[in-house]
C-alpha cells in the first residue's frame, strides 16, 4: 500500500480522532499542518472531481475562515476555487486523506475502516 498521507490541524479533535485512529491499525501515513501547508494542487482536483456534484463538501464550511469569505462557491469557477482554498489551508475540509488516487474528507470511521480493513 501507498503510504497515506494526513493534512491535518492540531487543534481540530476530528483529525486528532482521524490519527489516532491510523495509529491503531497501524497504517503509515505522512502527517502534514493543512495550515502551513495546504494539500498539492493535484490533491485539490482529485477532492474537487470526487465532489463535482457539491464543490462546497472540500471546503470547512463550519470554520470561521470559511464563514469570513461570505461567497457563493456555486458561482465560482475551478480555479478560482482552487486558489481560494491554496490561499488559506483553514477553508479546506479536514482531515484531509490521500489514498492512492483517492482523497477522503472528514473523518468517519466506518468510511476508513471500509477504505483500509
Amino acid at each position: 500500500m501507498k503510504k497515506l498521507i494526513l493534512y491535518s490541524y492540531i487543534k481540530c479533535s476530528t483529525c486528532r480522532k482521524a490519527a489516532k485512529w491510523l495509529d491503531k491499525e497501524e497504517l503509515e501515513y505522512q502527517l502534514i499542518d493543512i495550515v502551513n501547508e495546504p494539500p498539492l494542487l493535484k490533491y485539490l482536483n482529485l477532492a474537487l472531481e470526487q465532489n463535482s456534484k457539491d464543490k462546497k463538501r472540500v471546503f470547512n464550511t463550519r470554520g470561521k475562515a470559511f464563514k469570513s469569505i461570505n461567497l457563493e462557491i456555486d458561482c465560482l469557477t475551478r480555479g478560482e476555487i482552487i486558489r481560494l482554498l491554496l490561499s488559506d489551508g483553514r477553508l479546506i475540509k479536514r482531515p484531509f486523506l490521500v489514498h492512492e488516487e483517492k482523497v477522503i474528507l472528514g473523518f468517519k470511521e466506518i468510511e476508513y475502516a471500509k477504505q483500509f480493513l
